[in-house]
């Protein structure tokens, strides 16, 4: 089972942007009632992918500076990283089903 991984401003880099495998990062915030209903997919994916992504959450209010370099205007946002690159960006509630046929589309 893989575990979520909260990354930071601080950390961002060195954990999603550098990172050898592609990384899921969650853009949330505790107040966001759509990020909560979005919580236990997230958790369903890292545990499905397994080794296949890495899956990272981060705090938007914690973390004004990343989620303004990265746009995130709207949460909840789901951006998969590639090589340091965005590959795929998710804005809002969307199903799992949706989630996942997204994310094997990019990963593939």
């Amino acid at each position: 089972m893989a575990d979520e991984t909260t990354v930071s401003d601080a950390t961002f880099q060195a954990e999603v942007l550098q990172s050898q495998q592609p990384v899921l990062v969650d853009f949330w915030a505790e107040w966001c009632q759509p990020c909560k209903m979005l919580e236990p997919i997230v958790a369903d994916l890292a545990t499905e992918y397994g080794a296949r992504i890495k899956v990272a959450k981060l705090d938007v209010d914690a973390n004004p500076e990343t989620a303004g370099r990265f746009g995130v205007m709207s949460i909840p946002t789901l951006i998969l990283f590639k090589s340091g690159a965005e590959a795929q960006r998710l804005v809002g509630y969307q199903p799992k089903p949706a989630l996942k046929a997204k994310l094997d589309a990019a990963l593939n």
